[in-house]
């Protein structure tokens, strides 16, 4: 048998290794040195080694696989599907449609799209059983992949109220659908949501795996996969872990209720620490987060334009967001090697924690009477300000940093005549069944006073 290149080394454990890196900090303590904890309560070492993993888990992904997807925003059905198929001859292999009007000919839509191979996403702003079966039929004759992304308990947390639905509430509706529909999938998880509220890793993995737990004990037939519409962050490690440990985690309970389909996980760049000021490194910024998504397992990934705060949609905008994730797929041998990160000590040890901490809030949550009752009781929402109150504080203190924005800004940046969008948290006092979660960014009260300056 030939010799390896290892058979010429003595294997070195972690307690030496340890040692010859407290020889090397002469005298410092190794721990307030070298060891810093994470916002979800997570011990990071400065090294992982193999005799120190306790536990690794089969995290099947298909990162060659991932599909890039094209956000496309229906209100003129012709140029939607003209759009559609521009983006698809440049290189995109999924669409994720957003309708607001139910009166939009979705069949129309469809038919006239080239969908061979091509995966198709709907973020619908109502539910309704006609409209859903419209799509069904579509999907059944032509054999396409469609989620429809059906999430009203989302709909609940963002907005404070349900859909609007003649049936007797939102769950009867996907009830219906699921007996009247056999080949879309219906049900989905609005993560993000969470994310770019300010919550932490281990909050957004749990909350996202409560409202599964919901969808399984109010739909009597689930037989589709269920969908994670996920943001993923900066911090780079972690997100690829968040994103193995959510799909572990819901094989696990899913498997409760025999449900033995994987999820869908569909990635896009948080908004949470994107900035108006010196836009340019959003583009930095969404490439490592699209990289964490394409490592971390990611079905499809749609990717953030640089502008997307401050500009309507625009062909210059998409065209780089999506070329991104081309040069990520196909000129940075990311479409070589699935399951990226198996082997890693590291991923896999952060995987395991954050796993057993947002496991371990599930439970914390369905003992106090299930995640839709502590939403309505105004738990959720307490929970993930805190935490983002801690986040924003440690943007404001300039603990943390985004560049260009709160460390080394230019001060002759100049965007009010830029703004085409409102890119602050919009205020919408109306009559809601309960205080919704409200998005919000970590520079917007540094851009408001900069706004204002302008002026000077």
């Amino acid at each position: 048998m030939a010799a390896t290149l290892f058979d010429d080394f003595n294997p070195i454990s972690s307690k030496q290794w340890k040692q010859k890196i407290q020889f090397e900090l002469k005298g410092a303590d190794y721990n307030e040195t070298l060891v810093w904890n994470s916002p979800e309560d997570i011990q990071v070492k400065p090294f992982y080694h193999k005799d120190e993993l306790t536990k690794t888990y089969s995290v099947a992904t298909k990162a060659t696989e991932f599909k890039i997807c094209q956000n496309i925003f229906v209100y003129d059905v012709e140029k939607s599907i003209e759009r559609a198929i521009d983006t698809l001859n440049r290189g995109a292999n999924s669409l994720r449609f957003s309708i607001e009007n139910e009166s939009i000919d979705v069949t129309n839509l469809l038919e006239n799209i080239p969908l061979n191979d091509v995966t198709v996403y709907f973020n619908l702003s109502f539910i309704s059983i006609d409209f859903v079966k419209k799509i069904d039929a579509f999907a059944s004759k032509n054999n396409t992949t469609i989620f429809c992304n059906l999430d009203p308990i989302g709909q609940l947390a963002k907005d404070g109220n349900w859909f609007s639905t003649t049936e007797k509430n939102n769950f009867e509706t996907l009830d219906l659908l699921s007996k009247q529909t056999k080949s879309i999938s219906l049900v989905s998880i609005n993560s993000a949501l969470y994310q770019n509220a300010g919550a932490t890793i281990v909050q957004q993995i749990a909350y996202s795996l409560g409202q599964a737990n919901e969808y399984f004990n109010r739909i009597d037939t689930i037989n589709q996969p269920i969908v994670f519409e996920v943001a993923v962050g900066t911090n780079y490690f972690f997100e690829i872990a968040k994103l193995r440990a959510l799909r572990l985690l819901f094989k696990l309970i899913a498997k409760e209720y025999n449900h033995n389909l994987d999820c869908n996980i569909i990635v896009s760049p948080t908004k949470r620490n994107k900035t108006l000021y010196d836009y340019n490194v959003n583009m930095l910024r969404t490439t490592t987060e699209c990289m964490s998504a394409i490592i971390g397992g990611a079905d499809a990934i749609s990717n953030l334009p640089y502008d997307a705060l401050y500009h309507k949609d625009n062909e210059f905008g998409d065209r780089i967001a999506r070329n991104q994730l081309l040069i990520l797929k196909n000129e940075s041998y990311f479409d070589k090697v699935n399951n990226p990160a198996d082997g890693s000590y590291y991923i896999e040890t952060i995987t395991n924690q954050l796993a057993e901490k947002s496991l371990t809030l599930f439970k914390d949550i369905e003992a106090s009477g299930g995640f839709l009752k502590q939403l309505n009781d105004g738990i959720i929402k307490r929970k993930i300000q805190e935490s983002a109150d801690i986040e924003q504080n440690l943007f404001d203190t300039g603990k943390e940093i985004l560049l260009g924005t709160n460390r080394h800004p230019n001060k002759q940046d100049r965007m009010k005549g830029d703004l085409e969008l409102f890119p602050f948290v919009k205020q919408n006092p109306r009559k809601t069944l309960i205080k919704p979660i409200i998005e919000k960014r970590l520079a917007e009260k540094i851009e408001q006073e900069r706004l204002k300056l302008e002026d000077n």
